[in-house]
This record gives C-alpha cells, sequence and structure tokens, in this order.
C-alpha cells in the first residue's frame, strides 16, 4: 500500500534548496535520505511531514493531494497518522516524563506502552521532570511519545544523534521492528551512515537533486 508520494518537490529561501525531487514510500517500508549539513535534507522532511509547503510539486498522503485536503482533515491526519521525531524533543519541561506521554496517549486514544519504554531504557524515569534527564534519556522520550499513537508513518531528523552506540542501534532496532510489525513506514534523515545503509531505500540529497543510491 503506498503511503506516502511526492511530485516534482521545488523549494527555496534565499536559494533554491532543490528541485524536481519525487519520492514514494510505501507499507513495510524504510526511507533514508542522507547529504551533507544545509543541503537541504530537514527542509525536506519537514515538507513531506506536512509542516512546511513546497513551491513546487505535490505531496500525497494516503493516495490524496495534501493541499486539497481541508485544515480539519489534515489535522487529524496529523494527530493519527503521522508521528515526528526530530533533534529538538519537543517536550513540555515542566511536565514529567509521564505527564508528556499522558498527553500523547489521550490525544490519540492510545495507551502508554510500558514494554517500549522498558526497551528504550526508560522506564525508571515516568516520575521525573523532563529537565532532570539528559539529552539521550529525552530523545526516547520523545520517540516513545511518538510510538505511543501507533502512526502509520514516522518522520525522524537524526534520532541518534545525542545517543550512544548502545542505545543508539537498540533505537535503530526499535524503528526498523516497529515498521514492520505495524505495517508502517518511516522517511529518516541521517548521518549515520550505517542507520542509512539499514533502510530499503537510499537517497543522497546533493548539488539540489534527489539521488537513488540504494
Amino acid at each position: 500500500m503506498n503511503l506516502l508520494k511526492a511530485n516534482n518537490l521545488s523549494h527555496s529561501f534565499d536559494t533554491e534548496l532543490f528541485s524536481n525531487v519525487s519520492l514514494q514510500l510505501d507499507t513495510k517500508q524504510s526511507i533514508a535520505i542522507i547529504g551533507l549539513s544545509g543541503s537541504g535534507k530537514s527542509t525536506l522532511l519537514n515538507i513531506l511531514a506536512t509542516l512546511l509547503s513546497p513551491n513546487e510539486g505535490e505531496v500525497y498522503l494516503f493516495g490524496k493531494d495534501v493541499s486539497s485536503m481541508s485544515a480539519k482533515e489534515l489535522e487529524q491526519i496529523k494527530r493519527n497518522k503521522l508521528g515526528l521525531v526530530f533533534q529538538q524533543h519537543y517536550l513540555f519541561k515542566g511536565f514529567s516524563v509521564e505527564e508528556n506521554l499522558e498527553i500523547s496517549s489521550i490525544l490519540s486514544g492510545k495507551d502508554i506502552d510500558l514494554e517500549l519504554l522498558k526497551s528504550l531504557g526508560v522506564e525508571n524515569t515516568l516520575e521525573q521532570k523532563v529537565t532532570e534527564l539528559s539529552g539521550g534519556q529525552q530523545q526516547r522520550i520523545s520517540i516513545a511519545r511518538v510510538l505511543t499513537k501507533k502512526p502509520k508513518i514516522i518522520f525522524v531528523d537524526e534520532p541518534t544523534g545525542n545517543l550512544d552506540n548502545v542505545t543508539g542501534d537498540e533505537v535503530k532496532k526499535i524503528f526498523f521492528d516497529y515498521v514492520n510489525e505495524e505495517e508502517a513506514g518511516m522517511v529518516l534523515v541521517t548521518h549515520n551512515e550505517e542507520f542509512a545503509q539499514d533502510c530499503d531505500i537510499v537517497y543522497k540529497l546533493e548539488n539540489k537533486e534527489l539521488v537513488r543510491v540504494k
């Protein structure tokens, strides 16, 4: 099943970042986008995740053009079917870990997954304030918060950047297991070559073009 499709995307700020970018994500599939810093990888991810509109081109989610959706329809899809894990954790700093997870649980109607927390190694942090956690712990909590709502597409930007190698490998496994078990899809932006090569498809964003390298 086709989950995401992008046709001829182009975008620029002061200068053109990329043009005529097209890709497709299917069920149980993972896509990695690599490239130098400043090449436009995160901007492309934001467009695919509907956080940003492209200057040109179309994004389709679950077979429907995003530009044809009402604000309410798009918001429902974002809330129930899209999950975003970015470098900035966007956790509520004044709340505990459990409260942060409960917000996601209430919005999605899904229970907090204690086994997921255990697999991420943060099951003992529930009563702690977010500000008491390390950067790596906050990253893992942000991952747990996203996967709690069981999204059909996860958009991931440098998820292992603040993690040690062992934890990073565990997080990679969690993402890939999730994609397979939940029949979801993943679009990943990373500088981690090993993580990228474990994905089904790898693109490189270079010289304003998206080129498939795997």
